[in-house]
């Protein structure tokens, strides 16, 4: 219980104006989805339709969730109005301001439908369903026009905004291919729907009988009422139009704000200066000026690749937004003097270096593999060390040495790979191993595990093998510690590879370090210890200090790695 007050805060502090944007366009999507899906049921029948659309607005015009519905419709359309007056570049891709100006002209779209049948049915109680409507589309005017536009609009818009939310996600490039399909079949068998639905009723429109009986006044209203809700549906649209003209002349009130208010002066450390106007954030200001920048989400603030360290004094800077202080904090970053440039919006000159050199093309324009942009997600960092490389290398001959490590490495890497982890980084005499590329994070931390158990193992028989020529065996040390790390292509043209950097692979490489003073093994964090399953008292755990934490961590410290095996075994018997 005392974990809920920390995690509502946790909530609090990592949501802003673009996740209220997102949660809200979630749930106006859900709609559309439901509502498209109902469409593709004029391929059978007008009947089907109706008897869809019965179960379709008992769950959306359910008080709990039509409140729910149109408060997110209302905040999403806002937020919207409020992102044209923000944004002032407009130049992070081609899809980002697209998707803009289809949100933006959707309300304009679907004002009449909406006023003419949830208007008209909470003033007059009208029952205007499928017959009615797919007549007016097909019959009594050229609206059909209108609405397939909407719903190309609406769908498209909407598919936009689930790409960017879910394109860092881990899990994205596998379930692409089957988004595509539902992005492509679900409209197309909709406006089929629509289509067949309105065919079935210009035929059934020719008899006399089915008019009278489809058009009550009950069900379309009186000539005096649909006038009213024509009336109120222009008003609201001039209203709305006047809203987004309000936008755009504060946009530029804002611009001659700016241009009276001066100039500052942005230099990137590298010699390279730009001057623009006060309010502009940096990364809008490198966006401005053609000065590549890292940021794999696009100025949303759901990365840290824009990162940039403050050159000098940065008492004057505005302090971090809540989000802003979310993401430092998440990638734990605590140092007052690196900030994110798509939130930094500076008053004054400022000098600075990227953290993130952006991917450039080579001056020769040669092709070159696509980087692999970063991802955030769970991983289990693996760091083991060769003990003793220096002493072994003092008393043999180079190439004696090198071959003795790249035995030991490579009996390292055959126990990763046999556990389903991928050896990542080889740095001298140790390596990096990352466990959860293609697995969930109790998976991944159950293959790190067993992995050290069979490093140990490997080493053994290694050890064995080359007993006539060691004078000891080789020694090791184990590090293993899980968390939310950014993965991608790291480096520089031809010297690029894919890496995760983070917190979780730091803290891995200080357990690791940490085996020597405590004369043991291995050392796996809590994290990885409560994630894989095992008992608390599985192995013996203390409390150690871990350089750049205010907090002491919990560990496990494992004598003899040779044992965890077991231990996941009996903690997966007990799951199962």
């Amino acid at each position: 219980m005392a974990a809920a007050p920390a995690q509502m805060s946790e909530l609090v502090r990592s949501t802003g104006v673009r996740q209220v944007r997102l949660v809200c366009g979630i749930i106006l999507f859900a709609y559309v989805v439901s509502h498209f899906l109902n469409h593709a049921l004029g391929n059978i029948s007008v009947d089907a339709m109706e008897i869809g659309v019965t179960y379709h607005m008992a769950f959306w015009q359910f008080l709990p969730v039509a409140i729910l519905f149109y408060t997110a419709a209302l905040t999403h359309m806002g937020l919207g109005v409020y992102a044209l007056y923000q944004r002032r570049q407009f130049r992070w891709k081609t899809i980002e301001p697209l998707q803009l100006v289809l949100g933006l002209s959707i309300p304009v779209l679907v004002m009449a439908h909406v006023i003419g049948v949830r208007l008209g049915q909470t003033l007059y109680g009208h029952q205007k369903h499928y017959p009615q409507e797919l007549y007016l589309f097909f019959v009594g005017s050229n609206r059909i026009w209108t609405m397939t536009i909407l719903l190309i609009i609406a769908w498209v818009h909407g598919c936009i905004g689930i790409y960017f939310w879910l394109r860092l996600k881990p899990f994205f490039a596998r379930a692409a291919p089957y988004l595509l399909a539902a992005a492509v079949l679900i409209p197309t068998l909709a406006l089929l729907g629509v289509y067949q639905g309105g065919r079935s009723i210009v035929v059934e429109a020719d008899d006399g009988e089915w008019r009278t009986h489809n058009f009550t006044s009950r069900q379309v209203g009186t000539v005096a009422e649909a006038d009213t809700l024509e009336r109120i549906t222009g008003a609201v649209t001039l209203g709305y139009l006047g809203l987004l003209g309000l936008a755009l002349a504060a946009r530029g009130l804002r611009a001659l704000r700016e241009r009276r208010g001066g100039m500052i002066a942005l230099s990137y450390g590298n010699g390279k200066t730009v001057r623009v106007p006060k309010g502009l954030s940096v990364l809008e200001a490198s966006l401005r000026h053609n000065v590549p920048h890292a940021s794999v989400c696009g100025g949303r603030a759901r990365c840290s690749t824009c990162r940039i360290r403050i050159i000098g004094d940065h008492a004057a800077l505005p302090e971090p937004s809540q989000r802003e202080a979310f993401v430092l904090a998440r990638v734990g970053t605590a140092d007052p003097s690196i900030r994110l440039a798509c939130q930094l919006r500076p008053e004054c000159d400022l000098s600075f270096f990227q953290l993130f050199a952006p991917h450039t093309h080579a001056a020769a324009g040669q092709a070159t593999t696509p980087a692999r942009i970063g991802q955030e997600r769970y991983l289990v960092s693996l760091f083991v060390d060769m003990r003793g490389s220096t002493q072994l290398a003092e008393k043999r001959l180079p190439f004696d040495t090198v071959f003795i490590v790249n035995r030991f490495l490579g009996a390292v890497s055959q126990a990763v790979i046999e556990n389903g982890g991928q050896p990542n980084q080889f740095v001298g005499d140790g390596m990096l191993a990352l466990f959860g590329l293609s697995a969930d994070a109790q998976t991944a931390c159950r293959q790190a595990l067993k992995a050290a158990s069979s490093i140990a193992t490997h080493i053994d028989e290694l050890n064995e093998l080359l007993s006539h020529d060691l004078r000891q065996p080789i020694r090791f040390g184990i590090g293993i510690h899980g968390g939310e790390v950014i993965i991608g292509d790291i480096g520089y043209r031809d010297h690029i590879v894919f890496t995760a950097l983070g917190d979780a692979v730091n803290v891995a490489a200080r357990l690791q370090d940490m085996t020597k003073t405590l004369a043991c093994e291995a050392i796996v964090s809590e994290e990885v210890r409560r994630t894989a399953g095992l008992a608390g008292d599985a192995l013996p755990q203390q409390q150690v200090a871990i350089r750049g934490r205010d907090e002491p961590m919990a560990v496990s410290v494992v004598a003899d790695a040779r044992g965890l095996a077991a231990l996941v075994e009996r903690g997966e018997r007990v799951a199962a």
